[in-house]
């Protein structure tokens, strides 16, 4: 009951069914992903009841583990990482998980799987029905699905025990590749309802409550949209730096690590069309539309873009190297740390209203926000400088650390003379519920294990996402490369991006 009031939207019949019986397994079970969210996260499921009492969990790696080996080191990643560790129910949990040895690429390993999934369905009773997690990197996907399917591990027809597989991020380096991914899955092996392409942002309460605050209230949605908004901005700002990742990073980059993926899903929520209902296929339709409604205001993207990399400095206090100075990164390198975009949307609601996205690394802090700016009323009546310090309506939409919305509105200061402030009114998950937010991951796992498509990536999405990208990409490598370092750590970025939206009369807001 509490994740059906913490989440309105989803409240009834579907948020309060158990899945069916099943087994998820995890591929990559060794590796930090699992010890940090996925395994926490299914014992918080399991803390709260929503596992089916017929469940289990079965872990696949390349290390030669015994199943207690995988207990006590998932036992100690749940206490470290996890929520509301309970002795007897994590007991009760470890005796349905289970550890495979193998190679992603061992025919033999599969064969061994298939029997140990067998005797699970016989001993637990989980009838055949399987989640398959890929907690892996991206050049393993194909690969691991490619022998499930040749194993007889997955089952694409209509009736019977259900097969699903859910991909993490990156779906793909480029417009290219991921369209090869998916017809390389979806040709023989997979069905479209059978692949579940997560993004953890799509679990966070406050970014589904953008659905529920605009389409379960009335006094937002008549005033969403260019008519009454000015622009909007959306930030991602990371405080760390490549934290160890840097053999992935010095690939990806800002725009592909979070761009493609987090920052396209928010735009699409912030501007999509009310759906016809809250089901998966509807929702994703009028996200795509608003994905396809994308231009680019500017022939050259460096009108309309700015990028940068980040120097040494100082967060919190505590001094950090330059990027070029983090280990394994090239000490010439020229991947962005940084990227800022002026995107408009060639639709009826929000013609000629601009978006402004930035992202970066080792800023002043680790904030995630939605700022939706009202523009100013069309005649002012408090004159004589009654009204001077009064700033422009913000709906703010905080998507971590602190999940919450706060609202900005002019209001009298006490006293005789006519003087008016900008105050804010704000709410907070925690305050407001008694608890904090449930991690993304319980969300999106439990939907996985109910069949719930809404939070995750359809096919079409991902590849006009990646488009999109792949245009201000394809725009940089025919400008001259990025002087770099060019922000020093702790500021908000470069220069550039200042100029980006300076030169429409505004600024970045400050967090």
């Amino acid at each position: 009951m509490a994740v059906a009031q913490a989440n309105p939207l989803r409240a009834g019949l579907r948020v309060e069914r158990t899945p069916e019986p099943c087994v998820v397994v995890i591929f990559g079970a060794t590796g930090d992903l699992t010890r940090r969210k996925l395994v926490p996260a299914l014992y918080s499921l399991a803390h709260e009841r929503q596992l089916p009492p017929n469940f289990a969990l079965v872990g696949v790696a390349r290390r030669d583990w015994s199943d207690d080996e995988f207990r006590r080191e998932m036992r100690a990643g749940v206490e470290r990482f996890g929520r509301n560790m309970h002795p007897a129910i994590w007991e009760s949990f470890e005796r349905h998980t289970y550890y495979c040895q193998s190679s992603f690429d061992d025919p033999d390993g599969y064969a061994r799987l298939k029997e140990r999934l067998a005797s699970i369905d016989r001993e637990r009773g989980t009838g055949g029905n399987r989640v398959f997690y890929l907690a892996t990197g991206p050049e393993n996907f194909l690969e691991i699905t490619r022998n499930l399917s040749e194993g007889g591990l997955i089952n694409r027809a209509d009736t019977g025990p259900w097969t699903r597989v859910v991909i993490e991020k990156p779906f793909g380096h480029d417009l290219v590749s991921a369209q090869r991914l998916n017809r390389s899955l979806l040709s023989h092996m997979l069905r479209e309802r059978q692949v579940f392409r997560i993004d953890h942002y799509l679990g966070k309460e406050t970014v589904q409550n953008i659905l529920a605050l605009r389409f379960a209230n009335v006094i937002f949605e008549p005033v969403w949209n260019g008519t009454y908004v000015e622009h909007v901005q959306i930030t991602v700002a990371e405080s760390v730096g490549v934290e160890g990742r840097a053999g992935y990073y010095e690939g990806a980059g800002a725009i592909r690590d979070m761009v493609q993926n987090h920052m396209m899903q928010l735009l699409a929520l912030v501007a999509m069309e009310p759906p016809t209902h809250f089901d998966a296929d509807a929702v994703r339709d009028e996200k795509i539309k608003v994905l396809r409604s994308v231009e680019f205001p500017g022939r050259s993207v460096g009108e309309w873009t700015a990028r940068g990399q980040y120097g040494p400095g100082t967060i919190a206090g505590a001094s950090v190297p330059a990027y070029r100075q983090e280990t394994g990164v090239a000490p010439d390198s020229g991947t962005e740390t940084y990227v800022s975009l002026k995107l408009l949307l060639n639709n009826w609601r929000w013609a000629g209203t601009p978006f402004y996205l930035r992202h970066g690394k080792r800023l002043p802090k680790r904030i995630t926000e939605v700022a939706i700016a009202f523009k100013k009323v069309p005649h002012m009546l408090f004159r004589d400088g009654a009204a001077s310090n009064l700033e422009q309506n913000v709906l703010a939409l905080r998507i971590q650390p602190d999940e919450g919305i706060s609202i900005r509105f002019g209001a009298k200061v006490p006293g005789a003379n006519v003087r008016l402030r900008s105050v804010n009114m704000d709410f907070l998950y925690g305050v407001a519920f008694g608890a904090d937010p449930a991690d993304a991951y319980e969300r999106l796992l439990l939907d996985a294990m109910l069949g719930d498509q809404t939070l995750f990536i359809r096919r079409d999405e991902v590849e006009q996402a990646w488009s999109i990208v792949s245009h201000v990409m394809d725009g940089w490598g025919k400008l001259l490369p990025i002087s770099s370092p060019n922000y020093a750590s702790g500021t908000w970025g470069p220069e550039e991006s200042d100029d980006l939206i300076r030169r429409d009369g505004r600024a970045w807001r400050r967090l």
